[in-house]
């Protein structure tokens, strides 16, 4: 569920076993982040358009996901704007159609990705110009998917009974998910900047508890498609606020 590279299949899921796969999501993603760093140092070295490059690299993150995460998020702009009621939103998510509020949401937060991304996107031979730019841009994939622990943690119930959200709700606890995240803040300050590294990241998880915790509150608990959305609002936060770092 985090790449489309083929695993073997997994015949049962037990607790602990989904709990790991969403502690782990981070390394999951390791192709894909090397494939995003690889698209930004050659797109730099070719000298390529910045910006068709990030959308080039924003491409293959979403090819190497089956775009599993933008349907997410698409489903729960349109479940959040279709109606007050639950079950009626909860309906709308389920349909799997994109209606305007899912679109919006796509083209503003893929725009803003693209936007922050084209700024790693580096040229020339020393390592400050052309690889700490493309690299930062693939960490910041990796740490996106550390929304799973916020919206997989147990303070967020399913919103349904069936489905993704009860498999993989209320695995990570509250703690676990506070200190992977304060691990990753410390990691920003030593490796990209003191003050903006653990300052964005930061925002990108509050940015996360803030959608899980209205989502909670308008859906009754979160879904699958919550997860996703949480990934692809982190890495917005992530690669808008590291830009140029």
């Amino acid at each position: 569920m985090l790449t489309a590279l083929r695993v073997p299949a997994v015949t049962r899921v037990t607790p602990a076993l989904a709990t790991g796969a969403l502690l782990l999501a981070p390394v999951a993603v390791l192709p894909l982040a090397a494939a995003v760093t690889l698209v930004c140092w050659a797109g730099g070295q070719l000298e390529l358009p910045p910006l068709a490059v990030a959308l080039l690299a924003l491409a293959v993150v979403a090819v190497g996901s089956r775009a599993l995460h933008l349907d997410g998020l698409s489903d729960v702009a349109d479940g959040l704007t279709a109606s007050y009621d639950r079950e009626r939103s909860l309906q709308v998510m389920k349909s799997g159609t994109a209606g305007p509020a899912g679109v919006a949401a796509l083209v503003l937060v893929l725009g803003a990705q693209a936007a922050g991304l084209q700024s790693y996107v580096g040229a020339g031979d020393a390592w400050d110009t052309a690889w700490r730019g493309p690299v930062l841009a693939g960490l910041a994939v990796c740490v996106s998917r550390a929304a799973l622990w916020i919206t997989g943690c147990t303070l967020a119930p399913p919103a349904r009974p069936d489905g993704l959200g009860v498999t993989f709700t209320r695995r990570v606890p509250v703690v676990v998910a506070a200190v992977g995240w304060a691990a990753l803040a410390v990691l920003a300050a030593l490796a990209v900047d003191p003050v903006r590294g653990p300052v964005t990241v930061a925002v990108a998880a509050l940015a996360v508890a803030g959608l899980t915790w209205h989502c909670v509150r308008r859906f009754g608990g979160v879904t699958g498609d919550v997860f996703g959305a949480g990934i692809e609002l982190a890495l917005a936060v992530l690669l808008i606020g590291l830009a140029g770092a």
